[in-house]
């Protein structure tokens, strides 16, 4: 009993000499921090402070230190500013994911330093909302003619990020998931009906999903269909010059499609029509003529056969 009160004794007075806020850092990895700490500078003003690493007071390796007296393999990312009345500061950047650990923040004394610890957690960049955007243009509207597109999924910020899309499901059913990458490709032999697509980026910290992807298809088919895709920050348009493609159109006469304004044009304009007019009415008074014709030539021939006929019996 007497023992454990010493040591509370001991603590809080190691506490008193030096404290750091907070006793755990949690950082992300290419990232940095800084820790502040305070301590008894009535006594230790002038004292060496250093950064150590290590589970035990004891056997930990010191990093770097006031002085900048200590060498290790992480020197060059490590930092101790001794502020003296404004406090001490210990600031790490370029953060690994194997910095993470024990730490310890000490002043050095004669027989016993003054120390205290605290915990370091390197962790992955959260991922960003993942945003939806076409790898080709959609401003000259490739779907209505049954082109393929690919739609692409991406974060702005976030490490070891894994990506899958999803078909997103009627009513109570479950959302499909369709592939772990980040493009999804769009062809007209995979599309059945009007469908919404999302994506999801992941990674072991946290999960965003993306915007809504619609696509609504206007003709079904194989290797020829029409499909419209809506998404955020992407021209809204239709396929109304493709619907209206199977509409029967008459077929017009190379007269009847110039588009002749000038005066002079008119009067050639006139003079075309009166000259094939006069030719189509010449040319079918011929065929009428050459016709007739040629029924009197067949019918004198049979008359003339029926009457040698009768004359030889």
């Amino acid at each position: 009993m007497k023992m454990r009160i010493l040591c509370l004794i001991f603590l809080f007075k190691a506490t008193l000499q030096l404290s750091c806020d907070p006793a755990q850092i949690t950082a992300h990895i290419g990232g940095e921090f800084t820790l502040r700490c305070k301590y008894d500078t009535k006594h230790f003003l002038f004292s060496k402070k250093y950064w150590c690493r290590g589970e035990s007071h004891s056997t930990c390796e010191v990093l770097v230190d006031s002085e900048h007296r200590t060498q290790s393999r992480v020197t060059h990312r490590s930092h101790v500013v001794d502020a003296r009345r404004g406090g001490l500061f210990v600031k790490v950047k370029h953060l690994q994911f194997d910095d993470s650990g024990v730490y310890w923040v000490g002043i050095d004394k004669i027989y016993a330093d003054i120390m205290t610890s605290v915990k370091l957690v390197v962790t992955e960049v959260p991922v960003s909302k993942p945003r939806l955007w076409p790898l080709s243009s959609l401003a000259h509207r490739p779907t209505c003619w049954g082109e393929p597109v690919t739609v692409r999924c991406g974060c702005a910020t976030g490490t070891a990020v894994h990506y899958a899309w999803y078909k997103k499901a009627e009513k109570k059913y479950e959302d499909v998931q369709l592939k772990n990458l980040s493009d999804l490709y769009l062809h007209c032999g995979t599309l059945d009906k009007n469908i919404k697509y999302y994506c999801t980026a992941t990674n072991d910290i946290s999960h965003q999903e993306s915007g809504i992807l619609s696509v609504q298809l206007l003709i079904p088919g194989h290797s020829s269909c029409a499909y419209v895709i809506t998404m955020h920050d992407q021209p809204i348009y239709d396929c109304a010059d493709r619907m209206t493609t199977t509409t029967q159109i008459p077929l017009l006469t190379t007269c009847q499609t110039l588009n002749i304004t000038s005066d002079t044009g008119n009067q050639s304009f006139t003079s075309n029509q009166t000259y094939h007019g006069f030719f189509d009415w010449a040319w079918t008074s011929i065929s009428f003529w050459y016709t007739l014709l040629r029924w009197c030539c067949f019918l004198s021939l049979l008359i003339s056969l029926c009457i040698g006929i009768k004359c030889g019996r």
